[in-house]
């Protein structure tokens, strides 16, 4: 504020606003859905998706403040996938940084087992297809995280009794 005569209102300098140059990641719960028999659950993102429509991923959502990783977790799978999460396991982190679209995400991974008798379609404007596949039988195209994200669930699947299902 400037100062003003005595008995005038102090006249209001507007601020500058700047956009901020860094701004704070985001933390995401990324989840593997699984059968426990070897496949693995992906959607293919629709037209409404945030990014890469068309590409099949996994399953992710934001964390909300307040929420533990397997609360968020277990609400996701229950919006995306209308399925009871049977079993929720971290199994990474990952930190992405992404140019196009212009993104910072801390991404929990998880592996989901869920009963595919259960699973269907619940946000149909971001996703038109789920599918079932065994890890050396992945759909094209891919999104552009896939990989790495299934990189930490194959590892995790290695350590499991019996070993990785595929």
């Amino acid at each position: 504020m400037s100062q003003s005569p005595v008995g005038q209102s102090p006249t209001v300098q507007p601020a500058t606003v700047q956009p901020p140059t860094l701004r704070s990641p985001t933390v995401s719960c990324v989840f593997v859905c699984h059968d426990g028999r070897g496949r693995v659950l992906l959607a293919r993102r629709g037209a409404g998706a945030r990014d890469e429509p068309g590409s099949w991923d996994t399953g992710a959502g934001a964390l909300e403040f307040g929420e533990s990783f397997e609360a968020a977790v277990t609400r996701e799978v229950r919006e995306e996938y209308s399925a009871r999460a049977l079993a929720v396991e971290t199994i990474g982190v990952r930190n992405i940084l992404r140019v196009d679209p212009r993104s910072h995400w801390v991404a929990v991974v998880s592996a989901v087992e869920v009963d595919p008798a259960e699973v269907a379609i619940g946000e149909p404007h971001k996703f038109d297809e789920l599918g079932w596949f065994a890890l050396d039988g992945l759909p094209e195209p891919q999104h552009s995280q896939l990989a790495a994200t299934l990189d930490l669930y194959r590892a995790w699947a290695a350590g499991r009794p019996g070993g990785a299902w595929g």
